[in-house]
């Protein structure tokens, strides 16, 4: 049962979700010191701001580029650490004249696979479903800010949406009761009877 818990807090404690403000011709990195072999997983979603569009790079310890990505809104990348050291990961929003973009990121860091085999089988085999039980349900809660920051997204173009449907109905009732007068007036002109004094 102890180990349970350990295991689950260290999962836990290795998967992290932010939202974070880029502003217009900023760039914002993080960073992870990760272990060789440890598996990584970035996933990000643009909340608000412009097109919902960002820059995304990810680099290695030896600053060579492991992923870049240009103007995209969201995305799930994921890949093994091949060296040990310090990872960093940006999201860039130079092409941005004026406006600042929220994202929601999270980087999940799995462990890196020990080379030792001492230990029980069973336990070994108890560990493993944990971490895999553990790995499951933080895929469900990520999903589940995924799609609280989708329906932010999609309520929100809906109420513009609708904000102009009313502002256009407004706009044809009152030129149609403007054009009604407008033929009121010149029908009741057309059949006055003009006397000549």
């Amino acid at each position: 049962m102890i180990s349970f818990i350990f295991v689950l807090s260290a999962f836990f404690q290795c998967s992290r979700g932010y939202f974070i403000t880029v502003d217009a011709h900023t760039e914002e990195c993080f960073f992870d010191k990760v272990k060789k072999d440890a598996k990584m997983g970035l996933t990000f979603e643009v909340a608000e701001g412009g097109f919902l569009d960002i820059d995304v790079k990810i680099f290695g310890p030896d600053n060579k580029p492991i992923h870049t990505g240009d103007r995209e809104s969201n995305g799930k990348f994921t890949f093994a650490a091949h060296m040990d050291g310090t990872y960093r990961y940006c999201f860039g929003n130079q092409m941005s004249t004026m406006t600042p973009k929220i994202v929601m990121f999270n980087m999940e860091i799995g462990e890196a696979p020990s080379e030792d085999g001492d230990g029980e089988p069973d336990q070994t085999k108890l560990e493993g479903m944990i971490k895999e039980l553990a790995q499951t349900i933080a895929g469900v809660k990520h999903e589940q800010d995924y799609m609280q920051v989708r329906d932010r997204i999609h309520r929100t173009i809906n109420d513009n949406t609708n904000s102009r449907v009313v502002m256009w109905s407004m706009f044809e009732a009152l030129f149609l009761l403007s054009l009604s007068a407008g033929q009121v007036y010149y029908l009741k002109r057309f059949f006055e009877v003009r006397r000549v004094v």
